[in-house]
């Protein structure tokens, strides 16, 4: 795989400041396929000056202008989706159909809706003897996680960049390939030179020095909850706006007149699918106790299909591989009734996990309460629908989930009663203008459509 050797900043590749490199290794096969400079705060530093230098003419631009240059940063990503399938591929392990439909084409789904919007949004209003102006918060220090390493930088920068913002963009250390292909195609699309900047290095490096810079007005991260609060309190001791997309545990509530079979289905599905690293993934299964033992028997059925090495890809990297194989292991040992796969690892090389069914899963239990972000589903049997939402709610995350009912009307009406940000009613599809975001312990603010471009935006009146 190709990898720079130099950071993009200011509109071109330069050296690092240190010597020091990162391996970017295969977890299907633990081969280094590449290394990348690990950044320090003097290369964060230089990057942050070029994206304050850039700020101004940038925001000056006419938003319809902004929109057709991320139409163009679209076009490219698009023309270039097949590289991109493979990068991810190489660096997360995805199998490759998935890192085609999923890794390299919602990315360009956004973009686009990016565009689109940036071209018709009202940046001003008119309240009563007032005029209110909706201006760019100034250079936004994005740092991504490594499970979706494109759509989280574009669900980031996209909306930034519209905003009228800069972006100085930090990306997981496991998967940088993928984000200097970004800056190729952010090069290649024609925007000016210091709008975007990449720093790749690891975050308690570059990530902390990046959250801690005076130059940086907001940050927009996404990963875990511990960290979520480390770089909260950061931005706070600064007084700096924050954007924080956190863990989750989501519920997949099964009511009792759902069609059972496709409703276990697409939940073992969304479960399995990325290996499980998905921070939205509906890992809790609620089932009523009197069709419970019918979907224990297909869920066990549906995870049989996923293969490791084929459907199923492995996990990022040898920590969490352990970590996973940990949480099964607790399961077990917590009482648990394993249905499918377990701790042992299902191939001899990569950090494969085995596709996990939990039954007979408590609200207690550690598999029901913290995030595992592996191929690990928990079925968790309810008494009637007040006891479902109970366990639904019984979580300090609340970032996604799902309801089936007999009709939407039913669904709906639970879904509205659950601590969540985003709830899929009967298998709803996904929608790139929907906000994504969580309640409680699942962050702070909303990706995605104009709620997403709301996030980089602060507010001015004019009284007349």
């Amino acid at each position: 795989m190709k990898a720079h050797d130099g950071m993009y900043i200011g509109g071109e590749w330069r050296p690092a400041f240190g010597q020091d490199t990162i391996a970017v290794v295969n977890p299907a096969d633990e081969q280094v396929i590449g290394h990348v400079p690990a950044g320090t705060a003097e290369d964060v530093d230089a990057a942050v000056r070029a994206a304050r230098a850039a700020f101004p003419g940038w925001a000056a631009i006419p938003p319809a202008e902004r929109a057709a240059r991320i139409g163009a940063l679209r076009d490219v990503m698009a023309a270039r989706q097949d590289e991109i399938a493979e990068t991810v591929t190489a660096e997360l392990g995805s199998p490759l159909p998935l890192s085609r439909a999923v890794h390299a084409g919602v990315p360009v789904l956004v973009a686009g809706s990016y565009a689109e919007l940036a071209a018709g949004y009202s940046f001003e209003e008119k309240l009563g003897n007032s005029t209110v102006l909706l201006e760019p918060v100034g250079v936004v220090g994005a740092i991504t996680p490594w499970n979706y390493p494109l759509h989280q930088i574009v669900a980031k920068v996209a909306p930034a960049l519209a905003a009228g913002c800069t972006v100085v963009l930090k990306p997981a250390e496991d998967t940088p390939l993928t984000a200097q292909l970004f800056a190729e195609a952010v090069h290649e699309a024609g925007l000016p030179a210091g709008v975007f900047n990449l720093v790749t290095g690891l975050g308690t490096v570059a990530g902390q020095a990046l959250a801690e810079h005076e130059g940086v007005d907001l940050v927009s991260f996404t990963g875990s909850t511990a960290v979520g609060r480390q770089i909260g309190a950061t931005a706070g001791a600064a007084v700096k706006r924050v954007a924080l997309e956190l863990g989750g545990k989501s519920a997949n509530v099964i009511l009792p007149g759902a069609d059972l079979a496709r409703a276990v289905n697409v939940g073992v599905a969304n479960v399995m699918s990325n290996s499980g690293q998905t921070c939205s993934a509906w890992t809790r299964m609620l089932v009523d106790a009197e069709r419970y033992e019918e979907a224990v028997a297909l869920a066990s059925a549906a995870v049989a299909k996923y293969v490791p090495g084929e459907r199923v890809g492995p996990v990022v990297n040898a920590r969490q591989q352990a970590r996973v194989r940990g949480y099964i292991e607790k399961g077990i040992e917590e009482g648990a009734r394993l249905v499918a796969g377990g701790p042992e690892a299902p191939k001899e090389r990569g950090y494969y996990v085995s596709p996990t069914v939990f039954a007979d899963v408590t609200p207690g239990m550690t598999i029901a309460r913290e995030e595992i972000f592996g191929p690990v589903l928990s079925i968790l049997r309810y008494e009637d629908v007040d006891d479902a939402l109970r366990i639904a709610n019984d979580t300090v995350y609340g970032l996604a989930g799902a309801v089936w009912g007999a009709d939407d009307a039913e669904a709906v009406a639970f879904a509205r009663r659950m601590d969540t940000g985003q709830v899929d009613i009967n298998g709803g599809r996904f929608n790139p203008l929907a906000p994504f975001g969580g309640y409680k312990q699942s962050g702070v603010g909303r990706e995605l459509g104009p709620h997403g471009l709301s996030e980089y935006l602060q507010t001015k009146s004019l009284q007349f």
